[in-house]
Formats: C-alpha cells, sequence, structure tokens
C-alpha cells in the first residue's frame, strides 16, 4: 500500500544528499533509515554496521544464497 506522508524539507534535504552517494531514490533513502531505525530501537544493544549486515544476510537468504559461518 503507498501512501503520501509529511515530511520536513529538512529531511527531504537530507534525503536527497545521502541518496546521491548511495544511489537510491530520495524515497528509498528515506525508506532505509526507517528501517535502520526501527531495527535499532527493536535492537539497541547493536551497531549500525551490526544491524546493516543482518539485514544483507536475511536479504541473501531470501535469495536463495547462502553459506557456512565459521567462527574465528
Amino acid at each position: 500500500m503507498t501512501i503520501a506522508v509529511r515530511v520536513s524539507d529538512k529531511l527531504v534535504h537530507e534525503a536527497r544528499t545521502h541518496s546521491k552517494v548511495d544511489s537510491r531514490s530520495i524515497t528509498g533513502q528515506i525508506e532505509h533509515w526507517a528501517k535502520i531505525g526501527k531495527c535499532a530501537e527493536e535492537n539497541p544493544d547493536l551497531t549500525y554496521n551490526l544491524l546493516r549486515e543482518i539485514l544483507l544476510g536475511l536479504e541473501e537468504l531470501d535469495q536463495g544464497e547462502s553459506s557456512e559461518y565459521s567462527v574465528g
């Protein structure tokens, strides 16, 4: 479902800047921040990099990519 949401001009400006660096649309950048923010609130002890790696791993599994992980 798609709905229109009002956000501040400042957020749009910041999203525009970051979206160019990360090769995302402005909407995609804001969605990315929302997803990371939600994960961070649900897992306050995890770092951004760890959250990102977990999300990447989940996406790889969804696409049928998997490999054995070894510690150490």
